[in-house]
């Protein structure tokens, strides 16, 4: 069974999304049948990365806010963090274009890497403080997932997976995804936001009784047929 998310790396709602849904991933009994495709979304493409700044001055021009209510948004969501079990901080955590880091992601897509390089590219934005625009941060961000630096830097010097964001985006568009993070469980149900892990292993549960019926084989009935070996 598949399942989709459309997620970018500097939404603070996307990686409690990934966790809580690993949460109701653990307890599902059909999770080894379960593959996960990690979609790019930007929020903010046109971005200009700034490691002078931190996320609170960030939000504070970007909503056009006081730096006092950008820092009381951000603590909302680092409360929400906690609870799930994760530390965000975003007093250190630099604004950076994540394009590059979605090309990363497709790249580690090809050697079966992608999930481990999402979850260590959240952590390094949210947690370390990581500038994930940066080329040396990501060759080292690849390096702890287990992946070539050597082959990385050579995409990354080309335009390779230039074209695999913009797509993943576009499509993100042609199913109304309008916010992320946006999970898609067999293309046949959406859900949306960084739901609780009771609302995820509902979807799960429904979704693969449905996909293992319809994976079911032929209760067949025989009678007389003649074979592909020409035999009747």
């Amino acid at each position: 069974m598949k399942i989709e998310i459309w997620s970018d790396i500097m939404c603070p709602f996307c990686y409690i999304g990934k966790r809580r849904f690993e949460q109701a991933l653990e307890t599902f009994n059909g999770k080894d049948k379960v593959e996960i495709e990690w979609k790019s979304y930007l929020l903010s493409p046109e971005m200009v990365t700034d490691p002078t700044k931190n996320m609170h001055q960030f939000l504070a021009e970007h909503k056009g806010v006081s730096l006092e209510e950008a820092t009381g948004m951000n603590d909302y969501v680092t409360n929400m963090a906690a609870e799930t079990g994760l530390t965000y901080n975003f007093d250190k955590a630099i604004p950076a274009n994540s394009f590059n880091a979605h090309r990363m992601l497709h790249f580690a897509k090809e050697f079966g890497l992608q999930n481990e390089a999402e979850e260590a590219l959240f952590k390094a934005y949210f947690t370390d403080g990581k500038n994930i625009d940066d080329a040396a941060t990501l060759s080292e961000i690849a390096a702890s997932v287990g992946l070539n630096t050597t082959e990385l830097a050579e995409a990354m010097g080309s335009e390779a997976y230039f074209q695999d964001v913009v797509m993943d985006v576009q499509e993100a568009q042609n199913i109304g995804v309008r916010g992320v993070p946006f999970f898609v469980f067999n293309r046949k149900y959406g859900v949306s936001g960084a739901q609780d892990a009771a609302t995820f292993l509902e979807v799960l549960e429904k979704s693969y009784g449905e996909w293992q019926q319809a994976s079911a084989p032929l209760d067949i009935i025989e009678g007389d047929s003649c074979g592909v070996d020409g035999k009747c």
